[in-house]
């Protein structure tokens, strides 16, 4: 299949440089002087960055025919301003903070509940579990593939005086870089776009492991002068790929740490000739029109108000598996040669709402939801036991809404959504509650309940290796999750948070090979989708303390997790920890800001779930427990303006321990790496 993408990649870097050139030069423009966002977003202290980086600048008002008047004006950094989906909004933060040390990375997010595999662009191996933030609809599944891909939760808007841009680096494993480029602007003062790419290549350590993403987003909002319509928008299109090579085909060539296989390259794998990828498209657009807007005076920030809004999305997706031959590791005998396997998702959501907004009162909304899907493969699959369907196809209409309000010290907010017709899913509600003490200390408390179907590879799959065919979706279901959380945040004595989970039908992959199969090296041949009959409990609890003296710090994360279940099918670390001492100053009379330290991380050996490249799922495997080594990183950061520098030594004791080290069985952690990046901020 031609990749429909190729293409696109080519085209980021002129459209950067060419946006770039002709917007530099436009006319800037402040943001109104009731710092409003573009659509009637409220700020929300917990997403506020502090930061502590102010850019002042002369702005010149130019006028055709006019001679320039020179007038000053102050922009701050908090001017250029992040909605989420969720219209939190956050500011552009150019600091150099621990927690920017621990969000340098090919998520760039805090990975610390994660394990990475030895390439990027790989799968993440779960070290830590949530079951509060489930999508309310199933998702095609190959969750092992979609660490890095944009939801549309995902996407950000921005609100700016003046263009941005933002570029991130860095280097990758081996033969290749990671760029996150991103460039917004403001076409007027009402009107502001984006343009990012995230994109990289990386040829791995070991022979066949290559992998490489490509994701182009484009972004707009606008709001009309009388502030009653406000509209926003994306265009995302993305492509994740790698090659699969099944993990080590003899482990002793890893483990007993002979010269001759010091060379990663020359370490045998199970096979070197399967893809998967990961291509989407989607096209969202939210509206809203305000049919009231009652002010007291000019200066009334919370008005009394009445909005109506539509939201639209519209996604396909598509899965991919390809062999050019047939393995024993995925069963013998297959349907056709080569292999290949293609799982494909349509998606249309439509969600109308009014909304009632007062000081008092607070904010309240009502909605009604469309959501129409098409799951489906090539054909049907008549074997001699079954047929197989080729497609999950219908709809969801579901009502809803929500609550939110500040009531002194108290913050309260809510949201409930329940199915009226449809067989995917059932309910969903959330609450949570928020009291601030005092202006150092507050305690939050939620629940979570929601009922759904499984993701759609639970529900139905094919394949052309026999093995790897099933439809349960009058067999399995709904998975039934209730979740209390509670927390504590303190200036002086840190960050904790606690979570228990209790779910029903909780659904997994298992192999059912015999030990003789798994002796042969076909487990994965035989992994099938479950569902457990009990109850399974999780109980997870965090805490996170930053101890400093003087220019020393001392940034502690502990994570303590408890699972009662009656069959185990739920694997995790019963502690991981990371702890980072490091020095922060400034340098060369203050011209630069220097921090470096030390980074160690660590998790209890565990049955950590193995990865099947099929599927693109990670699977419980209770024979053999991995985990129980430690993780040293050294790094030397530093800024200079807007621009920080990163420099890591990742795995440093990987050069003086013993080869240990898996991220899942069969697939070992990477060795010692040192990578180079930067963060480099630019405001026209």
């Amino acid at each position: 299949m031609p990749n429909q993408y190729h293409g696109m990649r080519f085209l980021i870097l002129p459209l950067l440089l060419f946006f770039g050139h002709a917007l530099m030069a436009q006319q800037d423009s402040l943001p109104p002087t009731k710092q409003a966002d573009s659509l009637q977003l409220q700020d929300k202290d917990s997403l506020l960055a502090k930061s502590k980086d102010s850019t002042k600048r002369k702005l010149k008002d130019t006028g055709m025919g006019k001679l320039a008047a020179k007038k000053e004006d102050s922009i701050s950094i908090r001017d250029y301003k992040i909605i989420s989906y969720q219209r939190d909004t956050a500011y552009v933060d150019t600091t150099l903070t621990i927690k920017k040390e621990y969000k340098y990375n090919y998520l760039r997010k805090d990975d610390f509940e994660l394990m990475p595999f030895a390439n990027m662009g790989q799968p993440y191996n779960e070290l830590g579990k949530s079951f509060s933030g489930i999508s309310y609809y199933p998702r095609i599944g190959a969750t092992a593939k979609h660490p890095g891909y944009f939801e549309k939760e995902d996407i950000n808007y921005y609100n700016v005086p003046t263009p941005m841009t933002e570029l991130m680096f860095k280097t990758t494993m081996e033969q290749g870089q990671f760029l996150d480029a991103l460039l917004t602007f403001n076409v007027s003062e009402r009107f502001n776009a984006s343009i990012a790419y995230n994109g990289f290549r990386s040829l791995g350590k070991y022979r066949y492991e290559e992998a490489q993403d490509g994701k182009f987003r484009v972004t707009f909002n606008y709001l009309t002068r009388n502030e009653k319509y406000g509209l926003r928008g994306h265009i995302a299109a993305q492509e994740m790929q790698s090659e699969e090579s099944g993990g080590l085909l003899d482990r002793t060539q890893f483990e007993d740490d002979l010269p001759d296989f010091q060379d990663r390259a020359k370490i045998d794998l199970l096979y070197t000739d399967a893809k998967n990828r990961i291509l989407g498209k989607r096209y969202f657009l939210d509206h809203q029109y305000k049919l009231v807007n009652h002010k007291k005076d000019s200066t009334d920030k919370e008005p009394t108000t009445l909005v109506m809004g539509h939201e639209f999305s519209y996604e396909s997706k598509i899965y991919d598996f390809e062999q050019t031959r047939q393995n024993d590791a995925f069963g013998q005998d297959p349907f056709l040669i080569p292999i290949e396997d293609r799982a494909r998702l349509k998606t249309m959501f439509n969600k109308g709402s009014v909304e009632f907004s007062n000081r008092t009162l607070g904010r309240l909304s009502g909605n009604i939801s469309l959501y129409n899907y098409n799951y489906f493969f090539n054909s049907l699959l008549i074997t001699e036991e079954e047929t197989i369907q080729n497609k999950l196809k219908g709809e969801e209409i579901s009502v809803g809404g929500s609550y939110s309000n500040t009531l002194g010290p108290f913050f309260l907010k809510g949201n409930v959504n329940y199915t009226v017709s449809g067989d995917l899913t059932g309910n969903n509600f959330d609450a949570m509650a928020r009291y601030r003490l005092n202006d150092n200390n507050s305690i939050t408390g939620a629940i979570h309940i929601s009922s759904r179907m499984p993701d759609f590879n639970y529900l139905l799959y094919q394949s052309d290796y026999r093995n790897f065919n099933w439809q349960n979706n009058n067999t399995f279901e709904k998975v039934q999750t209730q979740s209390i959380k509670f927390g504590f945040d303190s200036k002086y004595f840190g960050q904790l948070e606690a979570e228990y989970s209790a779910v029903d039908n909780y659904t997994y992959f298992a192999s059912t090979a015999s030990e003789e199969e798994i002796g042969l090296g076909q487990e994965t041949a035989f992994v099938r989708p479950f569902q457990e009959s009990g109850t399974v409990n999780h109980l997870k609890v965090k805490y996170e303390k930053e101890i400093k003296w003087r220019k020393w710090a001392l940034m502690n994360t502990v994570m303590y997790q408890e699972v009662d279940q009656g069959n185990q099918v739920l694997n995790l670390p019963q502690v991981v920890t990371r702890n980072s001492l490091y020095f922060s100053s400034d340098v060369f009379k203050k011209a630069m800001f220097l921090q470096t330290g030390v980074t160690f991380k660590y998790f209890t050996s565990y049955n950590m779930d193995a990865y099947n490249p099929l599927l693109g799922e990670f699977y419980i495997q209770n024979n053999e427990e991995l985990g129980g080594y430690p993780l040293l990183d050294v790094f030397i950061n530093a800024k200079v303006k807007q621009t920080r520098i990163y420099l890591k030594a990742e795995h440093l004791n990987s050069i003086f321990s013993e080869p240990n080290y898996y991220s899942a069985p069969n697939y070992p952690y990477r060795d010692f790496v040192i990578r180079f990046g930067l963060v480099w901020n630019f405001f026209s």
